[in-house]
C-alpha cells in the first residue's frame, strides 16, 4: 500500500470514530446520484419519479459555484410531473447537526473530457461538500490549491457538471501539514505572476496555536457539528462579488465569544484584533448572527464616520446590499430603531447619528427632530452595540449616553490598538494633553486576542524594517528632535527608489504639523527642479499632499476632524493662510494629474488621492507612471484605516507613540508577495525607544521576545544569509561536477537536479530582493554584497532559472506516459516568477533601450548587445518573447540610429515574419495550405475562440477518413497550440484546453 494510500484509510478510520457512515460502495457518479436522491426524498417525505429526479438534477447542478452555495442553504422550490410545487432544501438548514454525514474515497468522475479520481469526499445529505486532497510531500501551500485550480479549469471536468458543483471547502494534507480554502468560481482564483495574498488558512486553537496534525485537525474541524457550523455559520456569501469567503479561526473565536455573552446575558467585553486582520468582517459577522436571536430585541453595529470613507462603506455594503445608507440620515435611523420589520433587527450606523438620536437638544417638533422622546418605548428593551475602531477620542460620551438611555444594553468593541493604562494619557497636540479611558473601563473584558504578534506570525501581515535615520555631523539632534527639512528630502530622494522596489511601491512622509507638510511640498518642488537642472537623467518623484482645511462650518470636514487632533489645532492658527496654501496644493495636483478639485469640494479630492494610492496597482503599460502618487505627505490624514497593498514606506518626521505609532507603520505591512518582504519604516527623528516600548504593549503573549518576531533582521544578517545561501547553491552545482556560472545550468542531468536549482537559486534571489529594499546598507555592505555574486552574473543566473524554469513549468500536470520520473516534485514546484520581475523594466522601457542602443557610436557604447540581451533575459515579463527581442537586438547595426517608433514597428514586423515562417513549415509538415492554416489562426486570435468546426474545414482537403483526421488533428494542435499561447500574450482562448490534454 502506498503512503498516500496509508494516510488516506487513517483518515477514513478516524472520520468513522467521529461517527461518519464510510460509503465504499460510493465510486461513480451513478452511485453518488442514486445515494443524494436516497436522502433527498428522505428529508423532504417524498418520493420522485425518475423523470422528476432528472429535471431535479438539471434544474440543481451548476457551474456557478455562488449559485450552488445559496441553493444549498436556502429553501427552494420545483415543479414536479402533476403541475404541483415541491418545495425543499438540500440539507436540513435548521440543524445541519441532524443531516446525515458520509465519507467516500477514489470517486471517479467521468465527463466529456476528464476522468477524475477525487481521494476523499465528504457528504452532508447526500451533497458533495468537502473534497480533501492527500499528498505524500512537503506541501507548497500556493501549489496544492493552484492544482485543485488546473482541476477545475479542465474542460469537462466533474465540478460544473455534476453533484460537485456544491462542493464548499478544499482541503490539502500530507497528514503532518493540513490546509483549507473555500470553493469559488474561476474569477477568484487568480495565479498571476503578480499573485496576491491567498485565502488559504491552518486551522487554530483558541489561543492560535495551530492544528495542523490531519487526526487533529480532523477531531476539531471535521467533526460532524463543527463541520455543519463551519458551512453554515462561519461561511460569508458576498453578493456583490459573487464570492464564499470562510472565516479564520481567530475570527471564529471572536464571534462565539461574543454571542456566548450574549446568550448568557453577562457583561460587556472587547476583541483584540489587529488591524489588517478582518475585524470589519469579524464584527459584521457577529451582529449578522444575532439577527436569528428570539432574545434581542435590536443590533447596532456603529462605526466611526471617518472609517465611513467610500472605501469602508463599499466594505460594509459587500456584506449586505445597502446596509449602509448616506451618513446625515439621523431620521432613517431612528425610523428603523422603531421599527419592527425582521429586516430592521441589525442596523449600521455611525456614532454621530447615534449620538445625535439621543441628543436632549434635538427635541424641533415640526422637523420630527424629538428623536430620543420618540425611542422612549425602547428604553427597556435588550439592545446589543457593536463598536468598529472603539479607541476613538470621542467614543467616551456617546458611551455614558447609550448606557444611560439603554439600561439593558450589551456593548462590545473591536479594536487593532486596545488603550491600556499606560497609553491612556499621553501629549497628543502640541501644548496640549489628551486623556482617554482606557479599553477596559468601558468594555470590562477582553474577550479574544489577535495581535501584531499572532498576525505576523501566521503571515497575514508583514514584518516591519526601521531605519532609524542617523545624520553626519558634530552635533547630531537628540532622539525625538526634527531634523533641517531639506536633508531630509535629500535623502528620501536618494533612498526612495530602493525602499520602494524601484517605484513599484509607494509611500507616504508624515509630518508634525500643517505648517510643516506645507513647507516639504513646497521643497520637494524645489529640490527636484534643481536635481532635473543638473541631470538631464534624473526622474523626479510625484509628489502629493493632503490635510484637513479649516472647517468653517462645514459638518463634513467638523466629522473628519475629530479623529484628526493635530490638523484641527493647526487649523485654529492663521486658518486663511492655511486654506490658500491647500488651495495652491490643490492647484499643483490638477496640473499634474488633469483633474478639477478645490478646497469647497474637499472630500472628492482626498478620494481622488487615495484612489491614485492604490493606483500603484497597475503596471506602467497599463497606467503610465506620470498618473501615479510616490509620496503622499500627511499630518493626520491616511495614518489610520487606510490600506493599500502597494504601499510599502513610512517616512517619519513626527513624534509617534503608544497606538498612534503601531497605527501609523501599519500602513506599510499588507502582504503581497515576496517582491514585498516587508513594511519599510524611515525614521528621521530616531525614536528607537517609542518604537521598542510600542512593541512591548501591543504585542501580547508572545512565545519569543516580540522584537524579534515584530522587526526583520538588521543588514548584516541577512548579507550573512545570502552568502550562506550563495554558497549553498555553488556547493549543489560543484557536486553535481560542474562549475557554478550561468551557462553550466544548462547541463545539469535530469529534472531532479534542475528542481534543485530552482530550489537553490529561488532562496538566493528572495534574500536578494529583501536586501535590495534596505534603505541603511552602507558602500562598504554594497560592496560586500556584490563581491559574493556580481550583479552581472547574477542577472546571467536569473536568465538560466528563468529558462529553467520555463522547461519544468511545462511539464507540471503531466499524467500516464507523459509524466516524468520526479513529477510529484514536478507539480510542486512553485516557481515565484514574481521575484524575477522588474517594476521598472517593462516593454516600453526595452523598446527605448534598444532605440538608445541603436543610436551608440561603435566604441562608445554604454550598453553592449550583450548586456542588453542578457537585461531582457534576465526578467519573468519577457520569458515569451524573450528569444524574439533578442535575434530581433541581433538584427540590429550600432550606431545605424533609430527612433523609439522605428524601433516598434520594426519589432512588430519582425514577429510578424517569424510567426508567419514558423507557420508556413507547420503548414508544410502537415500537407496544408499556408495562406489557410494562416486565416485559421488569424480568426482564432480575432475572436479568442478556438472553434472545432473550423479545424475540420481546414483539414477537409486532406480527405482522411474520421480516425486518420482525428489523429492528424492532434498531430497539428500539439505544433500550434505553443504558439498560439504566445501570439495570445497572456490572453486565454477559450475552447483550446480541449486539445492540450
Amino acid at each position: 500500500m502506498s503512503t498516500e494510500s496509508r494516510i488516506e484509510q487513517a483518515l477514513i478510520e478516524k472520520l468513522v470514530e467521529l461517527k461518519y457512515t464510510y460509503r465504499p460502495d460510493i465510486r461513480d457518479r451513478a452511485s453518488l446520484e442514486t445515494n443524494f436522491r436516497r436522502h433527498f426524498e428522505a428529508l423532504n417525505r417524498v418520493h420522485l419519479t425518475d423523470s422528476e429526479f432528472a429535471r431535479l438534477l438539471d434544474s440543481i447542478v451548476t457551474p456557478d459555484v455562488f449559485a450552488a452555495a445559496k441553493h444549498l442553504r436556502e429553501r427552494n422550490s420545483f415543479e414536479r410531473d402533476d403541475g404541483t410545487p415541491l418545495y425543499y432544501t438540500l440539507v436540513n438548514i435548521k440543524d445541519w447537526c441532524k443531516n446525515n454525514f458520509e465519507v467516500v474515497n477514489q470517486l471517479r468522475i467521468n465527463t466529456d473530457y476528464s476522468h477524475h479520481r477525487f481521494d476523499v469526499i465528504l457528504l452532508i445529505n447526500g451533497v458533495p461538500v468537502v473534497q480533501i486532497e492527500l499528498k505524500t510531500l512537503q506541501i507548497s501551500p500556493r501549489r496544492a490549491m493552484q492544482q485543485i485550480v488546473d482541476y477545475k479549469n479542465d474542460p469537462g471536468n466533474g465540478y460544473g457538471k455534476t453533484l460537485l458543483c456544491f462542493l464548499q471547502l478544499f482541503i490539502v494534507s500530507n497528514r503532518s501539514d493540513t490546509w483549507y480554502f473555500a470553493n469559488n468560481n474561476s474569477r477568484h482564483f487568480s495565479f498571476n505572476a503578480d499573485e496576491r495574498f491567498l485565502p488559504l488558512y491552518q486551522f487554530a486553537d483558541i489561543d492560535n496555536s495551530k492544528i495542523t496534525h490531519l487526526d487533529d485537525f480532523a477531531l476539531r474541524f471535521l467533526a460532524k457539528c463543527t463541520l455543519g457550523e463551519m458551512v453554515s455559520r462561519y461561511m460569508v456569501l458576498v453578493a456583490s462579488e459573487q464570492k464564499l469567503m470562510i472565516m479564520r479561526p481567530y475570527q471564529i473565536y471572536a464571534v462565539r465569544a461574543i454571542v456566548d455573552c450574549i446568550h448568557q446575558h453577562s457583561s460587556n467585553g472587547y476583541v483584540w484584533h489587529t488591524t489588517g486582520s478582518g475585524k470589519t468582517l469579524t464584527s459584521f459577522k457577529a451582529s449578522t448572527l444575532l439577527k436569528d436571536n428570539p432574545d434581542i430585541d435590536k443590533c447596532l453595529f456603529v462605526v466611526d464616520r471617518k472609517d465611513l470613507d467610500r472605501q469602508t462603506r463599499e466594505e460594509f455594503n459587500k456584506f449586505q446590499e445597502g446596509c449602509v445608507e448616506e451618513n446625515t440620515n439621523t431620521e432613517t435611523l431612528v425610523r428603523r430603531l422603531l421599527s419592527d420589520d425582521y429586516a430592521d433587527k441589525v442596523i449600521v450606523t455611525t456614532i454621530q447619528k447615534l449620538g445625535l438620536a439621543l441628543d436632549d437638544s434635538n427635541t424641533n417638533g415640526s422637523n420630527k427632530r424629538n428623536y430620543k422622546e420618540r425611542l422612549e418605548p425602547l428604553r427597556q428593551q435588550r439592545m446589543v452595540f457593536i463598536f468598529d475602531e472603539c479607541h476613538r477620542s470621542q467614543f467616551g460620551d456617546n458611551h455614558k449616553a447609550i448606557k444611560e438611555f439603554f439600561p439593558n444594553a450589551q456593548l462590545f468593541g473591536f479594536t487593532g490598538t486596545p488603550i491600556f493604562e499606560q497609553n491612556a494619557s499621553y501629549q497628543q497636540i502640541e501644548g496640549q494633553q489628551a486623556s482617554y479611558k482606557t479599553t477596559a473601563d468601558i468594555f470590562q473584558q477582553q474577550l479574544h486576542a489577535y495581535t501584531i504578534t499572532h498576525a505576523i506570525e501566521d503571515r497575514n501581515v508583514l514584518r516591519f524594517h526601521v531605519d532609524y535615520y542617523k545624520p553626519e555631523g558634530k552635533k547630531p539632534p537628540k532622539p525625538g528632535e526634527p531634523l533641517a527639512k531639506r536633508a531630509i528630502v535629500e535623502a528620501i530622494l536618494a533612498k526612495h527608489d530602493a525602499a520602494t522596489n524601484r517605484r513599484k511601491f509607494n509611500a507616504v512622509l508624515a509630518t508634525a504639523s500643517i505648517n510643516d507638510a506645507i513647507e516639504y511640498h513646497a521643497l520637494f518642488k524645489t529640490v527636484q527642479a534643481e536635481k532635473q537642472a543638473a541631470d538631464s537623467d534624473f526622474q523626479p518623484l510625484n509628489i502629493a499632499c493632503v490635510f484637513s482645511p479649516p472647517a468653517e462650518g462645514n459638518k463634513d470636514v467638523q466629522q473628519i476632524q475629530e479623529d484628526l487632533p493635530q490638523e484641527k489645532a493647526d487649523n485654529e492658527q492663521n486658518p486663511d493662510q492655511k486654506k490658500a496654501a491647500l488651495k495652491a496644493i490643490i492647484a499643483d495636483y490638477n496640473a499634474q494629474y488633469g483633474s478639477n478639485h478645490r478646497v469647497g469640494e474637499f472630500d472628492l479630492y482626498y478620494q481622488d488621492v487615495q484612489k491614485r494610492i492604490k493606483d500603484q496597482q497597475y503596471p506602467n503599460s497599463d497606467l503610465p507612471h506620470a498618473q501615479k502618487i510616490d509620496i503622499t505627505i500627511v499630518v493626520d490624514m491616511l495614518l489610520t484605516g487606510f490600506d493599500s497593498k502597494f504601499l510599502n514606506t513610512l517616512y517619519v518626521d513626527k513624534n509617534l507613540k503608544f497606538h498612534g505609532l503601531i497605527q501609523a507603520f501599519s500602513r506599510t505591512n499588507r502582504v503581497l508577495n515576496d517582491t514585498k518582504p516587508y513594511g519599510n519604516i524611515l525614521d528621521f527623528r530616531q525614536q528607537q525607544d517609542a518604537v521598542d516600548t510600542a512593541i512591548g504593549l501591543f504585542s501580547g503573549e508572545a512565545s519569543k521576545p516580540a522584537k524579534e518576531i515584530w522587526l526583520v533582521d538588521p543588514a548584516p544578517v541577512v548579507i550573512e544569509k545570502y552568502q550562506k545561501a550563495v554558497a549553498a547553491m555553488e556547493q549543489y552545482m560543484t557536486q553535481s561536477g560542474l562549475v557554478c556560472e550561468p551557462q553550466a545550468v544548462y547541463n545539469l542531468k535530469g529534472d531532479a537536479a534542475r528542481i534543485e536549482f530552482i530550489r537553490r537559486f529561488k532562496e538566493v534571489q528572495r534574500l536578494k530582493t529583501q536586501l535590495d529594499q534596505y534603505t541603511d546598507i552602507d558602500e562598504v555592505q554594497k560592496q560586500q554584497i556584490n563581491d559574493i555574486l556580481p550583479e552581472d552574473e547574477l542577472r546571467s543566473l536569473r536568465g538560466s532559472y528563468l529558462e529553467t524554469a520555463q522547461r519544468l513549468k511545462a511539464q507540471q500536470g503531466k499524467t500516464g506516459k507523459d509524466a516524468d520520473v520526479a513529477q510529484d516534485a514536478i507539480d510542486q514546484l512553485d516557481f515565484e516568477f514574481v521575484l524575477f520581475a522588474s517594476a521598472v523594466i517593462d516593454y516600453d522601457y526595452i523598446m527605448a533601450l534598444i532605440a538608445r542602443y541603436s543610436q551608440q557610436t561603435p566604441g562608445k557604447q554604454k550598453m553592449s548587445r550583450e548586456q542588453l540581451i542578457g537585461l531582457i533575459q534576465a526578467d519573468a515579463k519577457f520569458m515569451d518573447e524573450r528569444d524574439d527581442i533578442a535575434e530581433y537586438i541581433g538584427t540590429l547595426e550600432a550606431g545605424k540610429a533609430l527612433d523609439e517608433k522605428a524601433i516598434r514597428t520594426g519589432f512588430e514586423s519582425f514577429k510578424a515574419e517569424k510567426h508567419a515562417r514558423q507557420l508556413a513549415t507547420i503548414a508544410e509538415k502537415h500537407g496544408l495550405d499556408a495562406a489557410a492554416l494562416q486565416t485559421f489562426v488569424d480568426g482564432i486570435l480575432r475572436r479568442m475562440i478556438f472553434d472545432g468546426e473550423q479545424l475540420s474545414d481546414l483539414m477537409a482537403p486532406l480527405e482522411l477518413g474520421w480516425k486518420a483526421r482525428t489523429k492528424a488533428e492532434l498531430a497539428l494542435m500539439e505544433e500550434l497550440i505553443p504558439l498560439l499561447h504566445k501570439l495570445a500574450q497572456g490572453r486565454e482562448i477559450s475552447g483550446l484546453g480541449a486539445y492540450e490534454q
